[in-house]
């Protein structure tokens, strides 16, 4: 049992990876707080979230990341209206009148691609349908750009990897993996994607941030495109919901 007075966590599945942890540890540090804890809550179903909230001491306030940024939802009280509007949860505030989920995905998203964006990215390509999708279509609609998702079980609407050729690539400029295709150790994985249809038009924004250069960037860099992980939106989202916890 820890002696901190103020816990915060992360709730989700096999996620001793994880960026939040180590990156909350520092915060904690450098601003002083030593009675500010940070832990991992590894959850193997959903089904044991409300056994966290119920049985941790001091808890103020949680992270969700992935399976459970969905299904989380069920088990909340309220909705911040831009989570309403994506329809996933990355971040849980603790009120007076229950739990209210947030999602700083897009804060983070929005503000971490901005400075690659050029005026000729009018169209996106979103390859996956997880929940971190959701809060990237929802970032670039407001952006006004036209998107698509790729899938490998397309739902009706969306793209499978074999229709992706040189013709929609031309057109699509902008990329943004959402699979976890080349993440540490699987570092030579990379979604099925006609890479040689890239060029320096393209932007490609890994949501990866483990290599710092996955084998999908890597593979835009050669052919000219701007290219950016996962690091800054990881940290944007985290600061925005260190915000919103202090609130």
């Amino acid at each position: 049992m820890t002696s901190k007075t103020h816990r915060f966590g992360l709730v989700g599945k096999d996620i001793s990876y994880s960026f939040s942890r180590g990156y909350f540890k520092e915060k904690f540090k450098s601003l002083g707080l030593t009675d500010h804890s940070y832990e991992n809550f590894d959850l193997q179903t959903i089904t044991q979230f409300e056994s966290v909230v119920k049985d941790t001491p001091h808890l103020k306030g949680l992270n969700v990341t992935i399976p459970y940024k969905e299904a989380v939802i069920p088990y909340l009280n309220e909705l911040d209206d831009e989570a309403r509007q994506i329809g996933a949860v990355n971040t849980i505030q603790f009120t007076k009148s229950g739990l209210k989920g947030f999602n700083t995905d897009a804060y983070g998203f929005k503000n971490a691609l901005a400075p690659h964006l050029r005026p000729h990215h009018k169209k996106a390509l979103i390859l996956g349908t997880g929940g971190a999708s959701k809060a990237v279509a929802h970032v670039l609609k407001n952006l006004d750009m036209d998107v698509n998702f790729v899938s490998r079980n397309p739902s009706p609407g969306q793209l499978g990897y074999s229709d992706l050729d040189e013709r929609i690539l031309d057109e699509f400029t902008v990329l943004v993996n959402c699979t976890p295709l080349g993440t540490h150790p699987n570092v030579e994985q990379r979604p099925d994607l006609p890479y040689g249809a890239l060029s320096k038009k393209h932007l490609l924004f890994d949501l990866i941030y483990n290599p710092d250069k996955t084998a999908f960037l890597k593979e835009g860099e050669i052919r000219g495109a701007r290219i950016c992980n996962g690091r800054r939106m990881l940290e944007l989202q985290a600061d925005r919901a260190w915000e919103i916890w202090q609130e």
